[in-house]
C-alpha cells in the first residue's frame, strides 16, 4: 500500500510502498477512504513538542474508511462498517479518568498518528474499541474533518460551560474555528468570530457570526470590549499573543478555553486582572468516543455544515505547505 512516512523531523514526507498491515487480536483493519490533514500532523513531521514520535511513522488522525478485516476477539464494528479512527488511538480503560468519562486524559493513551500510524495511507490498524461508526449519510470526506476538528472544538464549547446568550468569541477561524462557532451558535451563544483575513471572518458572517473582527487592522480586546466583553474566549490560533489578546476581551467571570499548542510552550498572562475579574484558564483536549458520536449526531441531523476541499494523497507536501501559509479556507481532506 501506499503511505505517506515521516522519516526524518522537518523534511518532505515521502510516499513509500509499504506491507499492508494485519489486526491482531482486537484491532481490525480499515481501507482509509478519506483523511484529514490537521495541524497536530504538520507539529507531529516536525517533532516541534517535547515528546516526539518515533522515526519513521505515518502521521493523520482524522482516518474515516470501512473496515475490511478483524482480528480475533473483535465483535464490533462488523465487516463493512464505516468508521472514524480518531487522536484517541488506545486508553487503558481502568483508570481513574477511563472509568469517569475522562478517557482523554488517560496516561497510558496511545494517539494515532503519532505513537500509532495514522490515516495519511490506503490502509491502517487500529484498536476496534476505539473506533466510532459513522452514520449512514455523511460522506466519508465531511466526516473526516468532524473526527479532530469538530470533536476537539465541540469539547471546547462544552468544557465552556456556554449557556444561551453568551458573548463567544472564536480566536481563529479556520479549519477548527468555523466549527466551533458552530457549536458556540448550537448551544446558544452569541459569536465573535476573530481572524486576519476578509474571506475566512466573510464565511464567519455566512455561518451565523453575530459580530467579526479583522485582527490585522482592528485591536481585537478594544472591539470585544465595545460589545462589553466576552463570556467565553475560545483560542484556536497557536499564537502566544492571541491568547493574551483573548485573556484581555473577557469580561468579569469569564472563561479562557486553550485548545491550539504553541511551538514555544508559554503565554504570559496577568496575574492580578486573572483573580480580581474571576477569569478561569481552562485548558481542553480533544473529546472522547461518546463526544465524537454526538458530533457526528449533530451532522447527521443537518446542524452544521463542513467546509473543506480535497486533495490527493501524494500531494501532503503542498497541502501542508498551503496550511502554513494559510492559503486554506478551511479544512483539507486528503484522499487515497
Amino acid at each position: 500500500m501506499r503511505a505517506a512516512v515521516v522519516t526524518a523531523f522537518n523534511q518532505p514526507l515521502e510516499i513509500k510502498e509499504v506491507p499492508i498491515p494485519e489486526p491482531g487480536p482486537g484491532k481490525i483493519r480499515v481501507r482509509l477512504e478519506a483523511s484529514g490533514l490537521c495541524h497536530t500532523d504538520i507539529h507531529a513531521a516536525r517533532g516541534d513538542w517535547p515528546v516526539k514520535p518515533a522515526l519513521p511513522f505515518t502521521p493523520g488522525h482524522e482516518g474515516v474508511g470501512i473496515v475490511e478485516r478483524a482480528g480475533e476477539g473483535v465483535t464490533a464494528p462488523a465487516v463493512g462498517d464505516r468508521v472514524a479512527v480518531p487522536w484517541l488511538g488506545f486508553a487503558c480503560g481502568t483508570c481513574e479518568y477511563c472509568i469517569t468519562g475522562w478517557e482523554t486524559l488517560c496516561e497510558a493513551q496511545l494517539n494515532t498518528g503519532y505513537a500509532i500510524d495514522g490515516g495519511h495511507a490506503e490502509y491502517l490498524v487500529a484498536d476496534a474499541r476505539y473506533v466510532v461508526r459513522v452514520p449512514d449519510g455523511i460522506a466519508p470526506a465531511e466526516a473526516a474533518p468532524l473526527t479532530c476538528a469538530g470533536v476537539t472544538t465541540y469539547k471546547a464549547v462544552k468544557v465552556g460551560g456556554v449557556t444561551p446568550g453568551d458573548r463567544v468569541a472564536i480566536f481563529g477561524i479556520g479549519g477548527l474555528g468555523h466549527l466551533a462557532q458552530q457549536y458556540a451558535q448550537i448551544f446558544g451563544g452569541e459569536t465573535i468570530a476573530v481572524d486576519v483575513t476578509e474571506e475566512k471572518l466573510a464565511l464567519a458572517r455566512q455561518l451565523g457570526a453575530a459580530h467579526t473582527v479583522n485582527a490585522a487592522d482592528t485591536d481585537p480586546v478594544a472591539a470585544i470590549e465595545a460589545l462589553g466583553g466576552a463570556d467565553v474566549a475560545v483560542v484556536l490560533a497557536a499564537d502566544p499573543r492571541v491568547i493574551e489578546q483573548a485573556h484581555a476581551s473577557l469580561r468579569r467571570g469569564g472563561r479562557l478555553i486553550l485548545v491550539s499548542l504553541p511551538k514555544d510552550n508559554a503565554m504570559s498572562l496577568p496575574i492580578f486582572q486573572t483573580v480580581l475579574k474571576g477569569i478561569r484558564v481552562i485548558g481542553s483536549i480533544v473529546g472522547t468516543r461518546a463526544d465524537v458520536a454526538e458530533v457526528f449526531r449533530l451532522h447527521a441531523a443537518g446542524r452544521t455544515e463542513v467546509l473543506y476541499e480535497t486533495r490527493k494523497l501524494e500531494d501532503i507536501n503542498a497541502s501542508i505547505e498551503d496550511v502554513l501559509a494559510s492559503r486554506v479556507p478551511a479544512r483539507l481532506v486528503l484522499l487515497p
